[in-house]
């Protein structure tokens, strides 16, 4: 089992920036990949940013150039760094790990006005 407890969501306005940060504990040695989802209003969950444990990454074409996913080395903890953001990245943020099936944390609101 894998515990996600996400911080750092907030309001911000159009071209400002937020940092995300998900604390993993548990089984934390057996994480394969990790990363962060986001849900607006009326819309499905979608991918945002992943990371894997060798660090390779992966980025949703709509935040590419803007966010940043990151890692310590001992996997306990990922970051998002989200830079120039827009309304439209207004959204519950949720962060992920893959250990066998994806654990999910409660997620954090991000705002973001215009």
């Amino acid at each position: 089992q894998v515990q996600l407890v996400e911080s750092g969501g907030g309001l911000v306005q159009a071209g400002g920036s937020l940092r995300l940060s998900c604390a993993a504990s548990g089984s934390i040695g057996n994480i394969n990949v990790m990363g962060w989802y986001r849900q607006a209003p009326g819309k499905q969950r979608e991918l945002v940013a992943t990371i894997t444990s060798g660090g390779s990454t992966n980025y949703a074409d709509t935040v590419k150039g803007r966010f940043t996913i990151s890692k310590d080395n001992a996997k306990t903890t990922v970051v998002l760094q989200m830079n120039s953001l827009k309304p439209e990245d207004t959204a519950v943020y949720y962060c992920a790990a893959v250990v066998g099936y994806t654990h999910w944390g409660q997620g954090t609101q991000v705002t973001v006005s215009s």
